[in-house]
């Protein structure tokens, strides 16, 4: 977005000219106001991209004009003219919200360097605004997956109406496919922050190198390929809700700053020694146990508290039986739509199929069933041969359990484990992450572990 509009508030005619000519080169609209109250009513009466404001004319005439112009859009950009009498109190004016300041007399590449770090923030911003807007969309319907007619559903759903008009950080727990990000959703949409972002990082899916940087983004130059400033997801959320996915995946050293950012809802950029203030909900998510993690000393045990202030555990769906055949219909009827075709029901042996399978993919699984049954068969009622579930046979032999000898550590067990379930899985680190219930970048650090 270029800076095309831009009100100077300053009383010296050569510094007015000497703007003026300089910002109608960059084929800007300028607006001149010599005192304070003309300058404010301005503000009022029209949008600015950028307003240059002499702080030496009042002395609270930078704060003023810095509320105003907030008050009326809060992405103006304020850079402030002063002199090093007055530096402090631009200083504070920064603090307050000003994009930065030049110290008067000032060169031609002096201001023209303000200038291009001033209409990088301003593209910078328009992007962030896009980010935050086709988020929102994008799980705007999220609501409607709101299906519960089990008890213990109900009553996550009623807790989570409650804790909705809070900002007390949320951690959700359950096993994969339980809909944790949902209800994060639904807590969010909810919240009075609803009309604000909701941002997520997903920690397991990022590499660890680069998580401090999608946390707090970078300056432009902070490290080999910042080829641009990058704004972070801490700094996206502002006044909105940040969803820390997966939160157990976060590596060991990056743990006491996002401890700090919480604690203190401030971070700096990579690259940066400029504070950043934020206002953010936080909802973090894991499928693993977090005691047994801050008992291993891979979790911190204080960042740990400091996000589990209100805890939901999520049920897997073989404890919620009640909803399985809701949810079924509402997928069908949900994916018939998305891909054009017929609606669908599902026959009275289709439903006891549904009903007695165990889901170890929980609500997730559950989908792309329906979806294979949508995409693949013609047919307007489903039959049981259409859902391509496998029924285990009560009868048949189930491999033989692990046995652990009496006296051996914790640590030995979990090693032996691994191992045993990687062999059975013939080398699939994939399956055995899946089978072990842990993400892939926790077994492959294990391997390192117990392997090396």
């Amino acid at each position: 977005m270029a800076i095309e509009t831009a009100l100077i508030i300053e009383d010296e005619p050569h510094v007015q000219k000497f703007l003026v000519e300089s910002l109608k080169q960059k084929n800007c609209s300028v607006t001149i106001a010599k005192n304070k109250e003309s300058g404010i009513c301005s503000i009022r009466d029209k949008h600015f991209d950028l307003i240059l404001c002499d702080m030496t004319i009042t002395a609270t005439l930078g704060t003023d004009v810095l509320k105003a112009a907030k008050q009326k859009d809060p992405d103006t950009l304020v850079i402030l003219l002063t002199t090093y009498e007055h530096i402090e109190n631009a200083v504070e004016a920064i603090r307050l919200g000003a994009f930065n300041y030049l110290i008067k007399p000032f060169s031609q590449d002096t201001f023209e360097a303000m200038l291009e770090k001033a209409q990088e923030h301003s593209s910078l911003l328009e992007e962030n605004h896009f980010l935050r807007k086709e988020i929102s969309t994008q799980h705007s319907s999220d609501k409607e997956q709101l299906i519960a007619q089990s008890d213990l559903m109900k009553k996550i759903l009623s807790d989570v109406s409650k804790i909705a008009a809070s900002n007390a950080s949320v951690f959700i727990s359950g096993e994969s496919g339980t809909g944790k990000e949902v209800i994060a959703h639904a807590i969010h949409f909810q919240s009075p922050r609803s009309e604000n972002p909701f941002i997520k990082v997903n920690c397991a899916a990022i590499p660890a190198p680069l998580l401090e940087s999608e946390f707090f983004g970078h300056e432009k130059g902070a490290f080999t390929g910042a080829i641009n400033k990058k704004l972070g997801r801490f700094e996206l959320a502002d006044k909105g809700t940040l969803l820390l996915d997966e939160i157990s995946e976060i590596p060991l050293e990056l743990q006491p700053k996002l401890l700090r950012a919480i604690q203190e809802m401030e971070f700096e950029r990579v690259g940066s020694m400029r504070p950043t203030k934020v206002d953010v909900r936080f909802i973090s998510t894991s499928n693993r146990a977090m005691k047994e993690a801050v008992e291993q000393k891979i979790f911190r045990e204080d960042l740990y508290y400091r996000l589990n202030v209100v805890p939901i555990h999520l049920p897997p769906l073989r404890d919620r039986k009640e909803d399985i055949l809701p949810l079924a219909a509402y997928f069908l009827e949900r994916l018939c739509t998305e891909n054009r075709k017929q609606s669908k029901r599902l026959s009275s042996e289709s439903k006891e199929k549904l009903l007695a399978y165990h889901w170890p993919g929980n609500i997730r699984e559950l989908a792309n069933v329906m979806e294979r049954a949508v995409v693949m068969n013609p047919s307007e009622l489903l039959y049981p041969e259409h859902l391509s579930l496998e029924i285990e046979d009560p009868q048949k032999p189930q491999p033989p359990a692990i046995c652990f000898p009496s006296g051996i550590t914790l640590q030995e067990m979990e090693k032996r484990l691994i191992l045993q379930t990687l062999s059975d899985q013939k080398n699939n680190r994939t399956k055995t992450a899946q089978v072990l219930g842990i993400s892939i970048r926790t077994l492959r650090n294990k391997l390192q572990l117990y392997v090396s």
